[in-house]
C-alpha cells in the first residue's frame, strides 16, 4: 500500500490474497461481528435505560466468546499440542509453575487478567457506547442512507486500530508507565493465546478506548461493536507463539512473527504491520543480524553508550 511508485498488483495481492489484509483474520472478525450483532446483541431501543438485563447479556456473550476463541487455540495448540512444536517460535513450552506470574503459572495468570479485567472493561466501553447511540447522543449513519460509508468503515477500522494501538503501545513503554502497567503483559516472554488479553486494567482501559472514534465520527452502532470485537479477538492469533497453524494438509499462517519479537526484544515492533509505522519510526525488527545491530545502536544512543538487554 505504501510503495512508491504504486504497484497496483501488489496492492490487490495484499488486499485479497491469502494471507492478506482481508483473509483470513479480517473476514473472521467481520463475520463474527455480524453474527453477534444480529443474534447476540439486545435491541437498541432496549438500551435507552440502564438495565442489568441487556448489560448482563453483552457481558455474558463477550465472556463466552473469549473463552471459546482463546480457549480453542489454547486447547488445540497447548493442551492437546496437536502439532507439537512445529512452526513454534520458542521450542520451549510455558512453564507449569512460575514465580513471575500472580497465580504461580502463566496460564492461570493470563486467564485471570483476561477474564477479570479485559472482558469487563471491553464490555463497559461497548455498553456505554451503545447506550449513547440508543439515546441519540452519537452521530449515526445507517446502511440504508449511506451504504458506501457503511462498508468503507469496515475496511478503515482495522487501519485506525493500528494507529491507535501503536500510539498507546509506545506511550505505555515509557519507563514511568511500563513498570507499573505494561510490565504485567510482558511477563509473557514465551506468549500463548491468553497472553494476548492479559493486561493491567489501565492498559485495558486505553487499549479498548479506540471505540471513542465512534463518539465523534458518523457510524452505526454495529461499527462500534465490530471495532471492540476486533480489539477483543485479534490478540489471540497475535500471541499464539506459532507462525503457522497446521490442520491435516491445510496450513493457516498467523503472520505475527514481528509481535513475537516484540515480546522478546521489548523495544521493537510496536505495531502489527497493517501500516508500516515501525519502519517509519525506526523501531522495526525482522529478526536479522542487521536489525539486531540497528536496535543496539538505538539503545546506545538512548542510554548514553550503555545498552541494557531489556527495559
Amino acid at each position: 500500500m505504501f510503495v512508491w511508485p504504486p504497484e497496483p498488483r501488489g496492492v490487490i495481492r495484499w488486499l485479497f490474497g491469502f494471507p492478506g489484509f482481508l483473509a483470513p483474520w479480517t473476514v473472521i472478525y467481520v463475520a463474527s461481528a455480524g453474527l453477534i450483532w444480529h443474534f447476540a446483541t439486545p435491541d437498541l431501543d432496549s438500551m435507552r435505560a440502564w438495565s442489568p438485563g441487556w448489560v448482563g447479556t453483552i457481558l455474558a456473550r463477550n465472556l463466552l466468546l473469549t473463552l471459546i476463541w482463546y480457549g480453542g487455540f489454547h486447547f488445540v495448540l497447548y493442551r492437546r499440542r496437536t502439532q507439537g512444536t512445529e512452526f513454534k517460535y520458542d521450542q520451549r513450552w510455558p512453564a507449569a509453575s512460575s514465580r513471575r506470574h500472580s497465580l504461580g503459572s502463566q496460564f492461570r495468570d493470563n486467564l485471570l487478567w483476561s477474564l477479570a479485567s479485559g472482558v469487563p472493561i471491553w464490555t463497559a466501553w461497548e455498553c456505554l457506547t451503545l447506550w449513547l447511540a440508543a439515546n441519540g447522543r452519537l452521530p449515526m449513519y445507517d446502511w440504508a442512507t449511506h451504504p458506501a460509508w457503511f462498508v468503507a468503515l469496515v475496511f478503515l477500522i482495522p487501519i485506525f486500530r493500528e494507529i491507535h494501538f501503536y500510539a498507546v503501545h509506545r506511550a505505555i513503554h515509557h519507563p514511568s508507565v511500563y513498570k507499573r502497567v505494561h510490565a504485567l503483559h510482558h511477563r509473557n516472554t514465551n506468549p500463548s493465546p491468553f497472553s494476548g488479553l492479559s493486561m493491567h486494567p489501565l492498559e485495558h482501559l486505553l487499549y479498548f478506548s479506540g471505540v471513542l472514534l465512534h463518539w465523534v465520527l458518523p457510524s452505526h452502532p454495529f461499527h462500534a461493536t465490530y471495532h471492540l470485537l476486533h480489539a477483543g479477538m485479534s490478540p489471540a492469533p497475535g500471541h499464539l507463539g506459532f507462525h503457522v497453524i497446521r490442520a491435516r494438509s491445510t496450513t493457516l499462517p498467523t503472520d505475527y512473527y514481528a509481535h513475537y519479537l516484540h515480546h522478546t526484544l521489548f523495544e521493537v515492533n510496536y505495531a502489527d504491520g497493517v501500516i508500516p509505522l515501525d519502519r517509519w519510526f525506526g523501531t522495526f525488527h525482522d529478526g536479522t543480524v542487521d536489525a539486531d545491530r540497528r536496535t543496539l545502536d538505538r539503545r546506545r544512543a538512548r542510554f548514553g553508550g550503555l545498552a541494557p538487554e531489556t527495559d
